[in-house]
Parts: structure tokens; C-alpha cells; sequence
């Protein structure tokens, strides 16, 4: 099967050459953009994901290898790099491959041959983000529960897996909607097909309808070359639209007729595609007061929930947070290599007897934070440096109350330089511990001058 879901990222500074391996790439049914510099490629990929690059060695100013370390140093595995040069040597091959290379093509070489090594790097990608819903699904306490409501809903999703029927799943923010579809796709028969996931909050309007639906070059300004939008490139996977109660009505009415008749037609043409994905629905609204406010199309609403599956708040399912919190004490302290054997009975009791109004995605946060700043190896407690009984308890009113919208700024400020310190300055792996996208993050740290 053509692979329309893999992004590649092609950078030189020689102008026919990536334009060579751009119309390669895309002859094979991949998606490709160019960069003429590392340094124009590296902000490319501050605004959208390429899981595979390829590069040039030899460039002006950031040379390839010293491109390599830096996309190593931001996007670990979700990014495998695949280094080109006229000139090869075994030194050099060895070199790039130490500093996390995938693979090596010299320039004079058959071009099937970087073909086959595209192959095997999108199939590492893939085994990574594998990994990654195995880790956070599957791991046992996040996709099992002790709660009756809960129960009910992993039963849900076992029944209709493997339908065509459209699923709405509802619940507060940070409750596990996003592994809730992920179980659905993997549960289903189209398990080993794409399984895409786009944030509809995340795009304006004016965009959100190129991201779904791809654009022909030159629709509008900006659009320099074809895209292929999601729907598209699911190619008979899931697609997971979540925050849809944040979608326009003029998209939902698009969407609507997409959905019901599965042809699209890119932005700027009139020619009408096939598409074939199953789709699932999130939203952490009252989907059905925005209908009553008339925000939200009710014929929409009716197309996109054949089956609604409502996850409870964590604070009503409090008998499954013990297993939560070993779940994730055990993988934070096997991330960070400290010795954490387990945690207090002071700090059990708060953990089960707070509100979390953050839900499962708080939890894990709290959890991450008294791992990482644990004084010591072995047991855990709430009373450590920046979670001691502030955490707990707030102080008293006689404090100075300064502005609620200075309030937030500070503390989110503070917030994303915490993180950011413990990941080293990392985005993409400070983005994945909040809970957000990397372009929100990147977009937070502009807006509140974090350097």
C-alpha cells in the first residue's frame, strides 16, 4: 500500500537536487517539503511534524552532522534523519551513524535504494509511537478500572470497535479521550492503519480546512505546493477529531457532507477524491447546549454521535487512582533512573482524596513532579522542594491578591520553565509531558517571552 501518511522533510542547498528528491518522494506517494539551510529547516519543523529528513552533509553554515545533533536533541525518535553526500567515505558513515543517524545514501548511488531506507524509517517511526500508546494505553491501570461507570465504557468500546459507526466521546478535560480513540482504532480491524489525531482548537478557521481537507498549489496565498490534508492521508485508518465543539459551523457544514457521501475536494480544485477513514469525536463541552446557543449545527451533532461513550471526571472514580499512581510512579521512575520504591501515607491519602480538576492528565503531572524532584531515591512524599504543604493546603487571605490575568501569566511562565528545565530545553518532549501540542507550546513561549 502507497504510504500517503509520512511527511518527509527534504534539505540541501543545492536547488535540483532536493527538487529531484522532492518529485522521488512524492512519485512514491509520500508527502515532501524542501529547505534550503538547516537553520530554515529546523523552524519548518517548529510549526510541523516531519518524521523523516532527509539532508545533505556538506551545507553552508549548520553542516548536516551538526543538524543531525540538534534534531536529536529536540525530537529523539520521532524524527529519524537520513544523511546524503556526493562524497562518501566509511569514516563518515560511521560518524553520522554514532550520533543517531538512520541510514546513509551517497548521491551517485540507485535512487531505489533511499526509497528502501524511507521504507525502514517510517516503519521505525511507526514501532516508536507503537510504543508510545502501548506504554500509555495499554499499561494496564489506564485502560482497566475498578469504577462500574468506567467499566461500562471500556465495554462500550469493546462492542463497537470494530463498526463504521461514528463515536462522540465526552468528558472533562485531561479524563483520557485521545486513549479512549486510540483503543477504539486498536481494537478495530483497521488496527494497522493510520490512526490520526487533530486538535480542532489548534487551527484557526481559515486553516483547519486545508489541514483536513489538503490544498492544490497556488489555492491561496501562502500555498506554494500541493498538500495532502488528513483526510486523505488517513487511507482507511481512524481519524480522531478532538475539541470538535471548537470546529466553525462553516467547517462543520463541509465535514458533514464529507462524512455522509467519503469524497473530498482540495482546496483550489474541483475534482473529487475518494476518501475512506473512520471517524471518532471528542469534545469536553456540553455539546448540546452549544446546539441550544447555536454554536454548534444539530445536524452535525446527530451525524457525528451514532454512538456517544461519556467518561466520568476522575474525582468520581476514585478507587481507580491507587493503581494510577503506581502506573505512573513506575514509569517515571524507570524514565528518570531514580530508585522510587513508593510514596507516603500522608501523600496517598491527598492523592485520593483530591478533586484533580485537571482529571488523569493533573495526576500524572503531580506524580512526574514529586518523582523528578524527589530529594532521594526511595519513597515519595508531598513534602519536597515546590510541593510541599502548598500543594495541600492554600494560604492564608491576608495575602496581596495582584490581578487574576498577571496571575495566570506568571504562573504559566513559571510553569513552562519548570518543565522546560527538566527536560533540558526540549520542546517536543516538554510539550508531550504537559499535554499539549508542540506548536501550542512553541506559540506560549513566544507570546510570554520565555528565551
Amino acid at each position: 500500500m502507497i504510504n500517503k501518511v509520512f511527511n518527509i522533510l527534504v534539505v540541501d542547498d543545492e536547488e535540483d537536487y532536493r527538487e529531484t528528491l522532492k518529485y522521488l518522494f512524492e512519485s512514491e506517494g509520500y508527502m515532501a517539503k524542501t529547505a534550503a539551510s538547516a537553520e530554515e529547516a529546523l523552524t519548518m519543523m517548529m510549526a510541523e511534524y516531519f518524521p523523516i529528513v532527509v539532508t545533505d552533509i556538506m551545507m553552508e553554515g549548520t553542516d548536516g552532522i551538526e543538524f543531525l545533533q540538534k534534531i536529536k536533541s529536540q525530537f529523539r525518535d520521532e524524527v529519524e534523519v537520513i544523511m546524503v553526500t556526493g562524497y562518501g567515505s566509511i569514516e563518515t558513515a560511521v560518524e553520522t551513524m554514532k550520533k543517531g543517524a538512520f541510514g546513509y545514501f551517497i548521491k551517485s548511488s540507485d535512487p531505489e535504494d533511499l526509497l528502501k531506507e524511507i521504507k525502514k524509517a517510517t516503519a521505525a517511526v511507526s514501532a516508536t509511537k507503537e510504543q508510545y500508546y502501548k506504554d500509555e494505553s495499554e499499561g494496564g491501570a489506564l485502560v482497566t478500572s475498578q469504577n462500574p461507570a468506567m467499566q461500562a465504557v471500556w465495554d462500550m468500546v469493546a462492542k463497537v470497535a470494530d463498526s463504521n459507526a461514528s463515536v462522540l466521546i465526552t468528558g472533562e478535560s485531561g479524563t483520557g479521550k485521545e486513549i479512549v480513540a486510540n483503543r477504539l482504532h486498536r481494537l478495530s480491524s483497521r488496527k494497522n492503519l493510520p490512526f490520526i489525531a487533530i486538535n480542532c482548537q489548534s487551527y484557526p478557521s481559515n486553516l483547519i480546512e486545508s489541514e483536513l481537507f489538503g490544498h492544490e498549489k497556488g489555492a491561496f496565498t501562502g500555498a506554494i505546493d500541493k498538500r495532502i490534508g488528513k483526510l486523505e492521508q488517513c487511507g482507511g485508518g481512524t481519524i480522531f477529531f478532538d475539541e470538535i465543539g471548537d470546529m466553525s459551523l462553516d467547517t462543520q457544514t463541509k465535514l458533514l457532507r464529507v462524512i455522509e457521501t467519503k469524497k473530498i475536494e482540495r482546496l483550489g480544485s474541483n475534482k473529487m477524491i475518494n476518501v475512506d477513514f473512520r471517524a471518532v469525536f471528542a469534545t469536553n463541552k456540553d455539546i448540546y447546549q452549544e446546539v441550544r446557543s447555536k454554536l454548534f449545527r444539530e445536524d452535525f451533532l446527530y451525524r457525528i454521535n451514532t454512538i456517544e461513550i461519556k467518561i466520568p471526571p476522575l474525582r468520581e472514580r476514585r478507587e481507580d487512582i491507587p493503581a494510577f499512581v503506581d502506573f505512573f510512579v513506575h514509569k517515571y521512575s524507570e524514565e528518570t533512573g531514580r530508585g522510587i520504591t513508593g510514596i507516603d501515607d500522608m501523600t496517598k491519602s491527598y492523592l485520593k482524596d483530591y478533586d484533580y480538576p485537571g482529571n488523569i492528565r493533573e495526576l500524572k503531572n503531580i506524580i512526574e513532579r514529586l518523582v523528578i524532584l524527589a530529594k532521594q531515591d526511595g519513597v515519595i512524599s508531598l513534602d519536597t522542594e515546590g510541593m510541599s504543604s502548598q500543594a495541600v493546603t492554600p494560604e492564608g487571605a491576608n495575602r496581596s491578591v495582584e490581578p487574576y490575568k498577571q496571575a495566570k501569566m506568571e504562573f504559566e511562565k513559571k510553569y513552562i520553565m519548570d518543565v522546560l528545565a527538566v527536560t533540558g530545553g526540549n520542546i517536543t518532549q516538554a510539550a508531550e509531558k504537559m499535554g499539549i501540542s508542540r506548536r501550542q507550546l512553541f506559540n506560549k513561549i513566544k507570546e510570554l517571552g520565555i528565551e
